[in-house]
């Protein structure tokens, strides 16, 4: 894996909440050491900031296209933003 520390911010629609979606998302970032957070929006999307070396931060977000088997995913916005060197990866 690259030592690059990247950092993006996440929007994922479709049948994302009340699936274990950000249950799921957190075991990958674990998984891979990527920090940052999941939460799910008013509006029924899950929004994310993923931060960690490049490779890691892909892997999650390979995931996060699929999502866990009750998902359903119909888009995911990515937009790169600075690293803010979070230390751990959580479910908001």
């Amino acid at each position: 894996m690259t030592t690059d520390r990247v950092r993006v911010r996440v929007v994922v629609s479709g049948r994302v909440q009340g699936v274990w979606y950000r249950e799921s998302c957190r075991r990958e970032a674990d998984t891979v050491g990527v920090t940052g957070w999941v939460r799910n929006t008013w509006d029924g999307k899950v929004e994310a900031a993923l931060e960690g070396p490049r490779d890691a931060v892909d892997h999650v977000l390979a995931g996060m296209r699929i999502g866990p088997p009750r998902a359903h995913v119909t888009a995911v916005e990515v937009d790169s933003e600075e690293p803010a060197g979070d230390s751990r990866f959580v479910v908001r």
